[in-house]
């Protein structure tokens, strides 16, 4: 389960173990749905609350050679970027603008629900671009 999320047309990535951008997000736990799933992680890994908006898109992802995993991407509506601080399992945060992706080491569904999100109408509601 990730999430988008955006300010002023630019989204925020994290770096991960493998020297990857990816979007915030990990997996469901016992109960939770996957909106409560993206809610929870974006909280956990980037610190702002959000509320969590569609259902951008949903693809397979081979993590690694033989470990597929099903990523559901939401976009996310998020008050305020003021506070947010990367959690300890990721290498950095950073925002990019939608120029800025192609040139990345981007998993490219992530790529596809970034541009999504940035398209849909309803991200120009309290995010802010």
């Amino acid at each position: 389960m990730k999430g988008v999320l955006l300010d002023r047309g630019r989204a925020v990535l994290l770096r991960n173990e493998r020297a990857e951008w990816e979007l915030p997000g990990g997996r469901l736990e016992a109960g939770e749905t996957p909106r409560e799933c993206v809610a929870r992680e974006v909280l956990e890994e980037l610190n702002p609350k959000v509320g969590v908006g569609p259902l951008l898109d949903a693809w397979v992802f081979e993590v690694l050679p033989g470990s597929r995993a099903l990523v559901l991407a939401y976009g996310c509506f998020v008050q305020d970027f003021a506070r947010m601080a990367y959690s300890a399992e990721h290498a950095g945060a950073a925002f990019f603008g939608l120029d800025e992706l192609g040139s990345l080491a981007l998993p490219a569904g992530y790529a596809r629900a970034v541009r999504a999100w940035a398209r849909h109408p309803a991200a120009l509601g309290p995010s802010g671009i």
